[in-house]
Protein backbone atom coordinates (compact mmCIF):
# COMPACT_ATOMS: atom_id res chain seq x y z
CA UNK A 1 0.00 0.00 0.00
CA UNK A 2 1.16 3.65 -0.91
CA UNK A 3 0.85 5.84 1.27
CA UNK A 4 2.88 8.99 0.09
CA UNK A 5 2.88 10.13 -3.56
CA UNK A 6 6.41 11.35 -4.53
CA UNK A 7 7.20 14.94 -5.06
CA UNK A 8 4.66 15.69 -2.03
CA UNK A 9 4.50 19.38 -0.79
CA UNK A 10 4.22 20.76 2.86
CA UNK A 11 1.76 23.31 3.49
CA UNK A 12 4.74 26.06 4.00
CA UNK A 13 6.30 24.91 0.62
CA UNK A 14 5.09 27.92 -1.21
CA UNK A 15 6.48 30.18 1.51
CA UNK A 16 9.98 28.59 1.51
CA UNK A 17 9.79 28.84 -2.26
CA UNK A 18 8.65 32.66 -1.83
CA UNK A 19 11.97 33.62 0.43
CA UNK A 20 14.93 31.62 -1.78
CA UNK A 21 14.46 28.47 0.40
CA UNK A 22 16.85 26.20 -1.68
CA UNK A 23 14.87 22.82 -2.28
CA UNK A 24 15.48 19.32 -2.65
CA UNK A 25 13.93 16.22 -2.78
CA UNK A 26 13.84 14.74 0.80
CA UNK A 27 12.51 11.38 1.48
CA UNK A 28 10.03 12.11 -1.37
CA UNK A 29 8.65 16.04 -0.16
CA UNK A 30 9.80 19.17 -1.29
CA UNK A 31 12.01 20.06 1.53
CA UNK A 32 13.98 23.53 2.08
CA UNK A 33 17.72 22.77 2.64
CA UNK A 34 18.69 26.13 3.37
CA UNK A 35 17.71 29.70 2.79
CA UNK A 36 20.84 32.05 3.13
CA UNK A 37 23.78 30.12 4.63
CA UNK A 38 23.75 26.71 6.61
CA UNK A 39 25.95 28.23 9.31
CA UNK A 40 24.89 31.70 10.02
CA UNK A 41 21.35 29.25 10.12
CA UNK A 42 23.35 26.93 12.93
CA UNK A 43 24.10 29.95 15.09
CA UNK A 44 21.21 31.41 14.86
CA UNK A 45 19.67 28.31 16.33
CA UNK A 46 22.54 28.13 18.83
CA UNK A 47 22.19 31.47 19.56
CA UNK A 48 18.77 32.79 19.15
CA UNK A 49 15.82 30.64 17.78
CA UNK A 50 14.96 29.36 14.41
CA UNK A 51 11.67 27.99 12.98
CA UNK A 52 12.18 24.39 11.07
CA UNK A 53 9.37 23.10 9.02
CA UNK A 54 9.42 19.43 9.61
CA UNK A 55 6.13 18.73 7.99
CA UNK A 56 7.47 15.58 6.31
CA UNK A 57 8.06 13.54 9.45
CA UNK A 58 5.03 10.69 9.72
CA UNK A 59 2.42 11.38 11.89
CA UNK A 60 0.29 8.26 13.20
CA UNK A 61 -2.36 7.58 15.35
CA UNK A 62 -3.59 4.99 17.85
CA UNK A 63 -6.74 4.23 19.72
CA UNK A 64 -8.92 0.99 20.88
CA UNK A 65 -8.86 -0.93 23.65
CA UNK A 66 -5.72 -2.70 22.98
CA UNK A 67 -3.99 0.10 21.73
CA UNK A 68 -1.18 0.75 24.95
CA UNK A 69 -0.77 -3.06 25.18
CA UNK A 70 -0.04 -3.26 21.31
CA UNK A 71 2.53 -0.06 21.41
CA UNK A 72 4.39 -1.68 24.14
CA UNK A 73 5.11 -4.98 22.64
CA UNK A 74 6.29 -2.58 19.47
CA UNK A 75 8.65 -0.23 21.16
CA UNK A 76 11.94 -0.93 22.90
CA UNK A 77 10.60 1.55 26.06
CA UNK A 78 8.14 0.67 27.90
CA UNK A 79 4.67 2.73 26.93
CA UNK A 80 2.33 0.76 29.71
CA UNK A 81 1.45 3.28 32.52
CA UNK A 82 2.65 6.22 30.38
CA UNK A 83 0.83 9.25 31.75
CA UNK A 84 -1.25 11.11 29.62
CA UNK A 85 0.83 14.43 28.24
CA UNK A 86 3.78 11.68 28.28
CA UNK A 87 6.42 11.70 25.22
CA UNK A 88 9.05 8.65 24.57
CA UNK A 89 11.74 8.28 22.20
CA UNK A 90 12.02 4.80 21.03
CA UNK A 91 13.21 2.63 18.93
CA UNK A 92 11.36 0.26 16.59
CA UNK A 93 12.70 -3.57 15.89
CA UNK A 94 12.04 -6.60 13.86
CA UNK A 95 12.53 -9.94 15.25
CA UNK A 96 16.18 -10.12 14.70
CA UNK A 97 17.01 -6.83 16.37
CA UNK A 98 17.48 -4.73 13.24
CA UNK A 99 16.03 -1.41 13.18
CA UNK A 100 13.39 -0.49 11.89
CA UNK A 101 13.22 3.39 13.08
CA UNK A 102 13.24 5.30 16.13
CA UNK A 103 10.17 7.76 16.67
CA UNK A 104 8.45 9.51 19.23
CA UNK A 105 5.41 8.19 21.06
CA UNK A 106 2.89 10.45 22.48
CA UNK A 107 0.33 9.76 25.05
CA UNK A 108 -1.72 13.28 24.49
CA UNK A 109 -5.71 12.06 24.17
CA UNK A 110 -7.68 13.58 22.35
CA UNK A 111 -9.27 17.52 22.80
CA UNK A 112 -12.71 15.52 24.09
CA UNK A 113 -10.62 13.32 26.61
CA UNK A 114 -10.62 9.84 24.77
CA UNK A 115 -7.85 7.99 25.58
CA UNK A 116 -5.28 8.48 22.18
CA UNK A 117 -1.61 8.00 21.25
CA UNK A 118 0.40 9.14 18.54
CA UNK A 119 3.71 8.88 16.99
CA UNK A 120 6.09 11.40 14.68
CA UNK A 121 8.59 8.45 12.55
CA UNK A 122 10.89 9.68 10.05
CA UNK A 123 9.33 10.68 6.57
CA UNK A 124 11.64 7.75 4.97
CA UNK A 125 10.36 5.28 6.93
CA UNK A 126 6.61 5.91 7.03
CA UNK A 127 5.18 3.86 4.29
CA UNK A 128 7.21 1.10 6.00
CA UNK A 129 6.45 1.41 9.59
CA UNK A 130 2.27 1.68 8.41
CA UNK A 131 2.95 -1.87 6.62
CA UNK A 132 4.93 -3.00 9.64
CA UNK A 133 2.14 -1.94 12.01
CA UNK A 134 -0.62 -3.52 10.14
CA UNK A 135 1.34 -7.05 9.90
CA UNK A 136 1.23 -6.87 13.63
CA UNK A 137 -1.72 -5.19 14.64
CA UNK A 138 -4.50 -8.23 13.35
CA UNK A 139 -6.75 -9.62 15.81
CA UNK A 140 -6.63 -6.68 18.31
CA UNK A 141 -8.64 -3.92 18.83
CA UNK A 142 -6.41 -1.12 17.62
CA UNK A 143 -7.08 1.35 14.68
CA UNK A 144 -4.17 3.10 13.09
CA UNK A 145 -4.71 6.09 11.36
CA UNK A 146 -2.43 8.65 9.91
CA UNK A 147 -2.49 12.63 9.37
CA UNK A 148 0.77 13.34 7.96
CA UNK A 149 -0.71 15.33 5.06
CA UNK A 150 -3.24 16.82 6.46
CA UNK A 151 -1.44 18.33 9.28
CA UNK A 152 1.97 20.58 9.56
CA UNK A 153 4.68 20.53 12.04
CA UNK A 154 6.86 23.44 13.31
CA UNK A 155 9.64 23.20 15.22
CA UNK A 156 10.86 26.17 17.21
CA UNK A 157 14.25 25.99 18.26
CA UNK A 158 17.16 27.53 20.30
CA UNK A 159 17.52 29.27 23.83
CA UNK A 160 14.59 32.00 23.17
CA UNK A 161 12.41 29.25 21.55
CA UNK A 162 10.09 29.40 24.45
CA UNK A 163 9.80 33.10 24.64
CA UNK A 164 9.02 33.59 21.33
CA UNK A 165 5.81 30.87 21.63
CA UNK A 166 4.66 31.75 24.94
CA UNK A 167 2.62 35.00 24.36
CA UNK A 168 0.72 33.16 21.22
CA UNK A 169 0.02 29.98 23.57
CA UNK A 170 -0.90 32.03 26.33
CA UNK A 171 1.03 30.45 29.26
CA UNK A 172 4.74 29.67 29.81
CA UNK A 173 5.88 26.23 28.38
CA UNK A 174 8.92 26.41 30.78
CA UNK A 175 5.87 24.79 33.30
CA UNK A 176 6.11 21.82 30.82
CA UNK A 177 8.42 19.19 31.61
CA UNK A 178 10.87 17.93 28.93
CA UNK A 179 9.09 15.08 26.32
CA UNK A 180 5.82 16.40 27.41
CA UNK A 181 2.75 17.45 25.36
CA UNK A 182 -0.43 18.78 25.41
CA UNK A 183 -3.47 20.47 23.33
CA UNK A 184 -3.23 24.19 23.20
CA UNK A 185 -4.37 26.68 20.99
CA UNK A 186 -2.27 29.58 19.29
CA UNK A 187 -4.11 32.48 19.75
CA UNK A 188 -7.75 31.35 18.44
CA UNK A 189 -5.95 27.92 16.57
CA UNK A 190 -5.98 24.93 17.93
CA UNK A 191 -2.91 23.23 18.01
CA UNK A 192 -0.70 20.18 20.06
CA UNK A 193 2.39 21.67 21.57
CA UNK A 194 5.26 19.50 22.95
CA UNK A 195 8.29 20.56 24.37
CA UNK A 196 10.62 18.36 22.09
CA UNK A 197 13.08 19.05 19.37
CA UNK A 198 16.38 17.60 17.00
CA UNK A 199 19.06 20.09 17.77
CA UNK A 200 19.95 19.99 21.41
CA UNK A 201 18.23 23.58 22.05
CA UNK A 202 15.66 24.19 24.29
CA UNK A 203 12.58 25.11 21.98
CA UNK A 204 8.61 22.70 21.41
CA UNK A 205 6.94 21.49 17.98
CA UNK A 206 3.67 22.60 16.86
CA UNK A 207 1.42 20.76 15.16
CA UNK A 208 -1.54 21.84 13.10
CA UNK A 209 -3.59 21.35 10.57
CA UNK A 210 -2.30 22.62 7.17
CA UNK A 211 -5.25 25.54 6.27
CA UNK A 212 -3.68 27.35 9.96
CA UNK A 213 0.13 26.36 8.76
CA UNK A 214 0.98 29.42 7.20
CA UNK A 215 -0.87 31.81 9.78
CA UNK A 216 1.25 30.32 12.65
CA UNK A 217 4.30 30.36 11.37
CA UNK A 218 4.58 33.69 9.63
CA UNK A 219 2.72 35.27 13.21
CA UNK A 220 6.05 33.65 14.88
CA UNK A 221 8.19 35.13 12.50
CA UNK A 222 7.68 38.58 13.00
CA UNK A 223 9.42 38.28 16.57
CA UNK A 224 13.02 39.95 15.56
CA UNK A 225 14.48 37.03 17.11
CA UNK A 226 13.67 34.28 15.25
CA UNK A 227 14.39 33.43 12.15
CA UNK A 228 13.49 30.57 9.58
CA UNK A 229 16.17 27.34 9.37
CA UNK A 230 16.27 24.54 6.64
CA UNK A 231 17.43 20.63 6.89
CA UNK A 232 20.78 21.39 6.36
CA UNK A 233 20.85 23.47 9.83
CA UNK A 234 19.47 20.78 11.14
CA UNK A 235 21.69 18.12 10.46
CA UNK A 236 25.21 19.89 11.61
CA UNK A 237 22.74 20.89 14.99
CA UNK A 238 21.29 17.01 15.80
CA UNK A 239 25.20 15.76 14.80
CA UNK A 240 26.78 18.45 17.28
CA UNK A 241 24.24 16.95 20.16
CA UNK A 242 24.85 13.59 19.06
CA UNK A 243 21.72 12.55 18.07
CA UNK A 244 21.39 9.54 15.55
CA UNK A 245 19.72 9.92 12.00
CA UNK A 246 18.25 7.09 11.00
CA UNK A 247 20.15 5.75 7.34
CA UNK A 248 23.08 6.54 9.07
CA UNK A 249 23.75 5.12 13.02
CA UNK A 250 20.31 3.83 12.91
CA UNK A 251 19.61 1.08 9.83
CA UNK A 252 18.02 -2.82 10.00
CA UNK A 253 21.57 -4.24 10.20
CA UNK A 254 21.92 -2.36 13.97
CA UNK A 255 21.56 -3.80 16.79
CA UNK A 256 19.72 -1.77 19.16
CA UNK A 257 22.66 -2.22 21.68
CA UNK A 258 25.00 -1.02 19.79
CA UNK A 259 23.66 2.25 19.80
CA UNK A 260 24.95 2.85 23.45
CA UNK A 261 21.06 4.45 23.53
CA UNK A 262 20.59 2.36 26.80
CA UNK A 263 17.54 4.96 27.73
CA UNK A 264 15.85 3.39 24.45
CA UNK A 265 15.83 0.10 25.93
CA UNK A 266 13.32 -1.03 28.64
CA UNK A 267 14.37 -4.50 29.60
CA UNK A 268 12.91 -5.08 32.84
CA UNK A 269 9.87 -7.36 33.05
CA UNK A 270 8.45 -6.87 29.55
CA UNK A 271 8.40 -8.23 26.33
CA UNK A 272 8.76 -6.49 22.94
CA UNK A 273 9.62 -7.29 19.57
CA UNK A 274 13.22 -7.68 19.14
CA UNK A 275 14.41 -8.36 22.79
CA UNK A 276 16.10 -11.82 22.71
CA UNK A 277 18.23 -10.21 19.60
CA UNK A 278 18.83 -7.36 21.88
CA UNK A 279 19.82 -8.79 24.72
CA UNK A 280 22.44 -11.55 22.96
CA UNK A 281 23.96 -8.39 21.76
CA UNK A 282 24.69 -7.31 24.87
CA UNK A 283 27.19 -10.18 25.19
CA UNK A 284 28.36 -10.17 21.65
CA UNK A 285 32.01 -8.48 22.06
CA UNK A 286 32.34 -8.73 18.39
CA UNK A 287 29.45 -5.90 17.44
CA UNK A 288 30.82 -2.86 16.88
CA UNK A 289 29.13 0.59 18.80
CA UNK A 290 28.76 3.91 18.31
CA UNK A 291 31.46 6.13 19.34
CA UNK A 292 32.09 9.90 18.40
CA UNK A 293 35.09 11.47 16.96
CA UNK A 294 37.17 14.58 16.93
CA UNK A 295 39.35 14.86 13.91
CA UNK A 296 42.39 17.14 13.58
CA UNK A 297 42.69 19.93 11.10
CA UNK A 298 39.77 20.95 9.57
CA UNK A 299 38.87 18.94 6.54
CA UNK A 300 35.49 17.03 7.45
CA UNK A 301 34.89 13.00 7.04
CA UNK A 302 31.53 12.27 5.50
CA UNK A 303 29.59 9.04 5.60
CA UNK A 304 31.12 6.00 4.28
CA UNK A 305 35.16 7.46 5.49
CA UNK A 306 37.32 4.44 6.43
CA UNK A 307 38.67 4.46 10.25
CA UNK A 308 42.03 2.90 10.64
CA UNK A 309 44.05 1.46 13.57
CA UNK A 310 47.27 1.61 12.19
CA UNK A 311 47.28 -0.42 8.64
CA UNK A 312 44.20 -2.01 10.00
CA UNK A 313 40.34 -0.99 9.01
CA UNK A 314 38.44 -0.61 11.81
CA UNK A 315 34.89 0.77 10.59
CA UNK A 316 33.42 3.45 8.80
CA UNK A 317 32.01 6.87 9.79
CA UNK A 318 28.53 7.35 9.96
CA UNK A 319 27.94 10.88 10.04
CA UNK A 320 30.38 14.20 9.85
CA UNK A 321 31.04 17.68 9.65
CA UNK A 322 32.71 20.48 10.37
CA UNK A 323 31.19 21.79 13.87
CA UNK A 324 30.08 25.22 13.71
CA UNK A 325 30.08 25.69 17.39
CA UNK A 326 33.03 23.69 18.37
CA UNK A 327 35.13 24.75 15.23
CA UNK A 328 36.75 21.53 14.20
CA UNK A 329 34.93 18.43 12.42
CA UNK A 330 33.64 15.87 14.14
CA UNK A 331 31.84 12.33 13.14
CA UNK A 332 30.26 9.39 14.44
CA UNK A 333 31.25 5.98 13.16
CA UNK A 334 30.35 2.38 15.06
CA UNK A 335 34.42 0.63 16.03
CA UNK A 336 34.99 -2.59 17.78
CA UNK A 337 34.32 -2.37 21.71
CA UNK A 338 38.13 -2.94 22.18
CA UNK A 339 39.27 -0.11 20.17
CA UNK A 340 36.82 1.99 22.24
CA UNK A 341 37.98 0.71 25.43
CA UNK A 342 41.66 1.05 24.56
CA UNK A 343 43.89 4.73 24.53
CA UNK A 344 44.03 3.86 20.58
CA UNK A 345 45.68 6.36 17.98
CA UNK A 346 43.16 6.25 14.94
CA UNK A 347 43.25 8.02 11.69
CA UNK A 348 40.06 8.82 9.58
CA UNK A 349 40.68 8.32 5.47
CA UNK A 350 39.30 11.55 3.95
CA UNK A 351 40.07 11.49 0.39
CA UNK A 352 43.46 9.69 0.38
CA UNK A 353 44.61 11.56 3.33
CA UNK A 354 45.05 9.88 6.42
CA UNK A 355 43.91 12.40 9.09
CA UNK A 356 44.39 11.85 13.18
CA UNK A 357 41.52 11.42 15.32
CA UNK A 358 40.42 10.68 18.71
CA UNK A 359 37.68 9.15 20.76
CA UNK A 360 35.34 11.44 22.53
CA UNK A 361 32.54 11.07 24.68
CA UNK A 362 28.89 11.93 22.92
CA UNK A 363 27.45 14.20 22.72
CA UNK A 364 29.95 16.83 21.39
CA UNK A 365 28.42 19.66 22.39
CA UNK A 366 25.51 20.30 25.51
CA UNK A 367 23.87 23.63 26.05
CA UNK A 368 24.67 25.19 29.20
Amino acid sequence: MTIQPQDSKTALYQWHVDHAGRMVDFAGWQMPIQYASIIEEHHATRQSATLFDVSHMGRFFFSGGQVEEFLDRMMTRKITGMPQGGIRYSLVCREDGGILDDVLVYRLGTVEGNDQFSMVVNASNREKLWTWFHSQVAGLDVAITDQTEGTAMIAVQGPRALEIVNGPLGFDLSSMKYFSGRHARFHDIPLTVSRTGYTGEDGCELVVTNEFAARVWEELLLNEAVSAAGLGARDTLRLESGMPLYGHELTEEINPWQTSMRFAMSLKDRDFVGKEAVLTAMSDESLPVRVGLVLEGRRAARQDAEVFLGEKLVGCVTSGTFSPTLQQPIAMAYLPREIVAGNNELVVDIRGKKIPAKLVDLPFYKRK
